[in-house]
């Protein structure tokens, strides 16, 4: 039988979601919770993954498992035995043949910018001190959904077959004294956000204009776009998969 693990992590003490043979990853001290508990191996295969220092406030995750499971319990076991900065939200049955990767229909980033010294916000957000046109940057985000190849912001020497994705919805907006953009789309590259929103940052500070933009993301070329901006603003926040896939 197949399940989804719906959970969250603040990504700052791992190497991102995706087990590494050096470093500790949050794929890795999951795993290694449903194996204590439930006495048989797990493999966890994941919506996506996210790089080092990357939170998620909702990340998706599937695993087989031969026997009835009680998911409310196990969710309060897991709970018990899991470090603090990782939680597990519920456990639900799906068909036999999803997938956590390959069914999804969107997902949705947010990143967090602060634009004063806030020792609150010191490892959950991106201070940027320079005044920024916000009305610019949306105007650039607007402009992202009109292209669907996006080479320009993967990172380089990647084993993608193709860089398109469909932008569906992508806007800064002020929120609760901090600047937060998000963002939708059917797939991401990886360090696609990131480089997006360095992107636009430039914008905002007058550095790239529009048609710069549109020249940047027709070039394909990852060094004409901005740089990347720190992983401890960006969270993973909405995995969406079709209803037809839930027991």
């Amino acid at each position: 039988m197949r399940y989804f693990v719906v959970f969250s992590y603040f990504g700052q003490a791992y190497h991102g979601w995706q087990k590494q043979p050096n470093a500790r990853s949050v794929q890795e001290v999951l795993e290694e919770a449903f194996v204590t508990l439930l006495r048989q191996p797990i493999a966890l295969v994941g919506a996506g993954r996210t790089d080092a220092g990357v939170h998620a406030r909702e990340m998706v995750a599937h695993f087989d498992f031969s026997d009835d499971i009680f998911p409310e319990k196990l969710v309060f076991r897991l709970n018990a035995l899991l470090p603090k900065d990782i939680a597990v939200y519920r456990i639900v049955m799906v068909s036999n043949e999803t997938h956590a990767r390959f069914d999804a229909v969107s997902r949705t980033y947010e990143y967090w910018i602060t634009q004063y010294k806030n020792p609150f916000y010191m490892n959950t957000a991106h201070y940027v001190k320079h005044p920024l046109k916000i009305k610019e940057m949306n105007k650039g985000a607007q402009l992202l959904q009109k292209f669907e190849d996006f080479e320009c912001f993967s990172k380089s020497n990647t084993d993608v077959k193709t860089y398109l994705c469909k932008i569906s919805y992508a806007n800064w907006e002020e929120k609760e004294n901090k600047l937060v953009f998000t963002i939708t789309a059917d797939r991401f590259l990886r360090n696609m956000v990131r480089a997006v929103v360095g992107t636009l940052l430039d914008i905002g500070i007058g550095k790239t204009s529009l048609e710069d933009l549109t020249r940047i993301i027709e070039s394909k070329n990852r060094s004409k776009a901005g740089a990347s901006v720190p992983a401890k603003g960006l969270y993973l926040t909405k995995v969406l998969y079709p209803n037809n896939i839930f027991k």
